[in-house]
């Protein structure tokens, strides 16, 4: 009776042992290049893996919020996909430096035009946005996953504070801090003058050492000549001397 308890005990402990070690289902994400400031702009990329053995993703549909609309949203081209960007009239036009905005983007679809994300792989859907939100920690896209054996999975649950991660949760993109000096993680035309003007300067200054170089180069050159021409002229008088 004892040894099966103690059979029983270790099965039950084997199996909770294998559960938690089970790791959890990867999900669509996204995530920054770096930073994602409030008040700038970022590159971000939306990860999606592939979680079937027998079919391949082959459509990825992201919606943005329309609590936090951003104005700007450029995909960049992916080998294998075709990608189009949705706009949407607003509910209450946005300023962005200095012109009234009446419409943002609500949705970018990609839609693979070869094989897909195939079972093992996963792929990343790089975007540029911006303006982001500063009056918001973090931003929560929805994203709807395509299959080629038609299934879709929606990736649209909210995380909320304090409890588990839902079974299929929304990406959600944390916000930091707006830098202090204004500059919003991009470079400003007086950086790029600059920059421009201390290559300039390097430029010159190496142009100078390579002339100083080549000027250095030749007078020796010369003196050597000279030198060589010196010495065969005595020698030279000195036998004329002699033969005299």
């Amino acid at each position: 009776m004892k040894a099966t308890r103690i059979a029983a005990a270790g099965v039950a402990a084997a199996s909770a042992v294998l559960v938690l070690s089970v790791p959890a289902f990867a999900h669509v994400s996204v995530q920054p290049e770096g930073e994602a400031a409030k008040g700038g702009y970022a590159t971000v990329n939306f990860k999606v893996p592939n979680e079937r053995d027998d079919a391949s993703t082959t459509k990825l549909e992201v919606s943005f919020p329309a609590d936090h609309p951003l104005a700007s949203v450029m995909p960049q081209p992916i080998d294998g996909w075709s990608v189009k960007v949705t706009k949407s009239k607003l509910a209450k036009p946005l300023t962005l430096h200095g012109e009234k905005i009446d419409e943002a983007v609500s949705k970018v679809t990609w839609t693979a035009t070869g094989k897909g994300v195939e079972p093992g792989f996963f792929q990343k859907f790089p975007l540029s946005i911006g303006a982001l939100p500063e009056d918001t920690d973090e931003l929560v896209f929805k994203a709807l996953q395509t299959y080629d054996n038609k299934e879709v999975v929606r990736w649209i649950e909210p995380q909320k504070e304090g409890q588990e991660e839902p079974e299929n949760p929304a990406p959600a993109l944390a916000l930091s801090a707006a830098p202090t000096d204004g500059h919003h993680g991009s470079s400003t035309a007086e950086d790029a003058s600059d920059t421009s003007k201390a290559a300039a300067d390097s430029s010159t200054e190496a142009s100078s050492a390579d002339s100083s170089d080549t000027t250095a180069r030749v007078l020796g050159i010369v003196g050597i000549v000279v030198g060589v021409a010196g010495v065969a002229y005595g020698v030279l008088a000195g036998r004329r001397r002699t033969s005299a």
